[in-house]
């Protein structure tokens, strides 16, 4: 699309503005439809159903099931990490603290809606060779992420048991596993009571103590 189409304006807005909120609303759909009728079994005419958008305006956004997953599942993830090094940033210089402080923000930006912990830990898994590599390197990235956070908590001569990716690696096991859990418990445990749960085990896999030499 020119400059001059994406900046002609119709009612008010522009057509990037207007194809924004139009892929906004066809991922809200996906996130409803994925998550209640899984993605195996959704379809495309179900989504743009929900989306009250047609056929034609979805491939104009998406290239099918398998792309709007995907971009469904970076939202979840960009948004999950943005809560995360907003609550780092705010959070006192205790491991203990923080541990807590940026716990919470991830279950909130991911557990809180069981539909984005559904899409985030268990519609995206195994859906295709090209899926599962862009997955695990968004797992990769939060290994890489885990390993800087921390070692600006505990200074860079800690180093956790087994190293920073295998316990990088431990930890984002736990997290999955857990905040999945949680989030489709009825009724919920108190929110606080994750973040105990997820912030010992954090603090247990890198207290002080596990130091190279």
């Amino acid at each position: 699309m020119s400059a001059a189409k994406s900046s002609r304006s119709y009612g008010g807005r522009s057509v990037a503005e207007r194809r924004a909120e139009r892929r906004a609303r066809f991922l809200d759909a996906a996130l409803t439809v994925f998550a209640d009728q899984s993605y195996v079994r959704s379809t495309i005419s179900a989504i743009c159903a929900e989306a009250g958008l047609s056929r034609r305006q979805f491939y104009e956004e998406f290239g099918g099931r398998e792309e709007v997953l995907v971009a469904l599942y970076d939202q979840i993830q960009q948004e999950a990490g943005a809560a995360i090094a907003g609550a780092y940033d705010a959070a006192e210089p205790d491991l203990w603290r923080a541990a807590a402080t940026v716990m919470t923000a991830y279950v909130t930006a991911i557990g809180t809606d069981a539909r984005r912990a559904k899409i985030a830990f268990v519609e995206v898994v195994g859906v295709s060779d090209e899926v599962e590599r862009h997955r695990l390197a968004q797992r990769r990235a939060w290994g890489e992420m885990f390993e800087s956070l921390v070692a600006g908590l505990v200074g860079p001569d800690v180093r956790p048991a087994g190293g920073y990716e295998m316990a990088a690696t431990a930890f984002i096991g736990a997290v999955n596993g857990l905040v999945h859990q949680w989030s489709i418990t009825e009724p919920r445990t108190p929110v606080t009571d994750l973040v105990e749960v997820l912030s010992t085990v954090l603090v247990a896999l890198v207290t002080p103590g596990h130091q190279d030499g």
